[in-house]
């Protein structure tokens, strides 16, 4: 198939430092390149990709050094370059949630459009009824819950390629915090579980404008003095294995719902079990038990973070492998993909070798495990 990936200009392809959505995308383009398929990719130049990169923005957003720049005047001007391009695909896969939708309303029966956010916010209802003839993928089945009557095609889970994570069975005795400081992610609970248990807590996390005051009033005074307590600060994909791997559990002890968390499977798959407040996507994500342990209260949490160590990390590490691989996620994709092009007229027919044996799969959730 002819494919176009459309991410977001707010981070690299992969990101450098913290991002998930142009992440996510990485992957999956390069996944899909490596079975085979003919994938176009439109990012900001400084992507790195095994497909074919239609550079729309000399640099991603974030890092971008100018003083003044405009979010959407980059989008749309990226758009405009897929508009032009697009008789040239097969399918064209949107991650920019839905401002796509005016544009391409005439070739909404080829795209597919992934929504990485939290859905439960003004106004967003509105815009899903105004154009329901786009095709959504969740990423979990509870980030649909805002929305149920949209027109969704499937949840298909995050992946990641394993060679990217050097799996780890023996931890060094701390605990991790891996995320944005903000209320919602609660990093003050992480403090709080790691203080009760008197382990060591490694905190690698950005800061982003919106939360500073968040930051300067309510962690760093929890950061500062506690011996605890060592903040890293925001890294990068190739640090990650060792801070995640060398950690007994990675404390997730969000406060909102949220859609997915990747750093949930990324320490799965360094082998590290995941302490995750029941909110969201935890349950579809953590196999209590297994992979992590659920939990409701902070007490929960602390007695659960006390006896991860008593988790098998070689299990943990499969059943990443089983579940969340970059080529898992790229499958549930391409059957996606192909129950899209089932549903269209064919003028061209090498398609049909493609589409015919993937007929029937309407209304099929690709989230179960692989």
């Amino acid at each position: 198939m002819k494919i176009a990936q459309v991410t977001p200009l707010y981070e690299a392809v992969p990101p450098r430092l913290y991002g998930g959505t142009e992440r996510v995308v990485a992957h999956l383009t390069d996944a899909l390149v490596d079975l085979g398929h003919d994938v176009t990719l439109f990012a900001s130049a400084d992507a790195e990709t095994r497909a074919r990169l239609i550079p729309v923005r000399d640099q991603a957003i974030r890092l971008d050094p100018a003083p003044l720049k405009s979010d959407l005047a980059a989008h749309m001007t990226m758009l405009a370059e897929v508009l032009k391009r697009a008789d040239d695909f097969d399918v064209i896969h949107f991650h920019t949630d839905m401002i796509q939708f005016p544009m391409f309303e005439r070739h909404a029966d080829k795209t597919v459009t992934t929504l990485h956010g939290r859905l439960d916010m003004k106004d967003i209802g509105g815009v899903y009824e105004r154009w329901p003839e786009f095709g959504l993928v969740s990423i979990s089945d509870d980030q649909r819950r805002p929305l149920p009557l949209a027109n969704w095609k499937a949840t298909v889970h995050h992946g990641m390629p394993g060679e990217t994570y050097k799996f780890s069975p023996k931890a060094a005795g701390y605990l991790a915090f891996l995320g944005r400081i903000s209320p919602e992610k609660r990093p003050d609970r992480a403090i709080q579980i790691a203080t009760a248990l008197n382990k060591p807590l490694k905190m690698a996390a950005k800061v982003d404008a919106a939360d500073k005051v968040y930051w300067e009033t309510v962690i760093k005074p929890m950061v500062d003095g506690n011996p605890l307590v060592e903040f890293v600060g925001e890294i990068g994909d190739h640090q990650k294995s060792a801070f995640l791997g060398g950690a007994e559990a990675l404390l997730f002890p969000i406060d909102w719902p949220e859609p997915f968390g990747l750093v949930m499977i990324e320490a799965m798959a360094c082998g590290t079990p995941v302490i995750a407040f029941r909110c969201g996507s935890t349950p579809e994500i953590i196999e209590d038990g297994e992979t992590g342990f659920l939990v409701d209260t902070l007490e929960q949490a602390v007695a659960a973070a006390g006896r991860a160590h008593l988790l098998d990390r070689e299990a943990i590490r499969a059943r990443f492998d089983l579940r969340f691989s970059a080529t898992a996620m790229a499958r549930r994709y391409l059957d996606v993909y192909g129950d899209l092009l089932a549903k269209r007229p064919f003028a061209e027919e090498p398609l049909a070798d493609v589409v015919t044996p993937l007929r029937g799969l309407e209304g099929r959730s690709f989230a179960a495990n692989a």
